[in-house]
């Protein structure tokens, strides 16, 4: 573990100059966690990361320490890396739209078979925590909206959407009504976008949001709900960022203030 925290800027060049191939931002990050390169993570270190690199191609140009070597796929300047400046400059161009254009599509952020007993119930608007990466600051996406499957050992049971009111209120009724005890897991393809601070951006604009969006936006949630066996990949263009889930803090703190009633009980038996 370093002494010092790095820059972002000098993480990602330390992770580059030990790797033997190109590498993706969310794989740079991993390794910037893995190594300890930084702490304070953010909410979405892989963005930031890839926000860092083009920034850097676009604004130093051949005097950047990075080159892509692909769609999404960095290394460090070498000497003999070549440049071909007008075809490099239009890729980054717009690889560096894509990635910070307003709306990457209808579903933004996601979250797969996340547990039903990670969360605290007894909430009407429960905290429903996760995070890009292990170490990175956590979400909470109650406030989200979208839709949602609830699964059983067998598969999806339920499909539902969150238009009104919070996911995390939606979850919260299916554990009164007809579905109580039937389900044990849950996925969820929200439309708002994590911002660097860990804040949903329920401002977002959709209003240019045309059908082709949409058509890949359908059929990227179906094959990540169901996982068809002949489907290889998410769905063409489909960038929504993946959380995975973190168990609300309150519920440790009722385990260990169970095990110590249970402690003192014993004591005074």
């Amino acid at each position: 573990m370093p002494e010092k925290q790095l820059s972002w800027f000098d993480a990602i060049k330390t992770v580059l100059a030990e790797a033997n191939e190109p590498m993706s931002p969310a794989e740079i990050a991993d390794e910037v966690v893995e190594r300890g390169l930084r702490t304070e993570l953010g909410a979405t270190p892989s963005a930031t990361i890839g926000s860092r690199i083009y920034t850097s191609l676009k604004t130093d140009g051949i005097n950047s320490p990075f080159v892509r070597a692909g769609k999404a796929r960095f290394m460090l300047r070498s000497g003999d890396a070549a440049v071909s400046a007008i075809a490099e400059q239009a890729a980054i161009e717009k690889e560096l739209t894509e990635s910070t254009a307003e709306t990457t599509g209808l579903v933004n952020a996601l979250g797969m078979f996340w547990e039903y007993s990670k969360v605290d119930w007894e909430r009407t608007e429960p905290h429903l925590y996760g995070q890009q990466q292990i170490g990175s600051q956590k979400v909470d996406f109650c406030a989200q909206r979208g839709v949602y499957l609830l699964h059983d050992r067998q598969g999806v049971i339920y499909v539902g959407r969150v238009k009104d009111r919070s996911l995390g209120r939606r979850l919260y009724e299916h554990t009164r009504d007809r579905l109580r005890g039937r389900w044990s897991r849950f996925s969820w393809f929200g439309v708002y976008p994590v911002e660097e601070n860990g804040s949903l951006k329920t401002d977002f604009d959709f209003s240019h949001v045309d059908i082709e969006t949409v058509i890949v936006t359908m059929e990227a949630v179906l094959i990540e709900g169901l996982e068809p066996r002949q489907n290889r990949k998410r769905g063409d263009e489909f960038r929504a960022v993946e959380f995975i889930q973190v168990e609300a803090p309150e519920l440790e703190n009722q385990r260990k203030l169970a095990l110590l009633q249970e402690m003192v009980s014993s004591i005074t038996k």
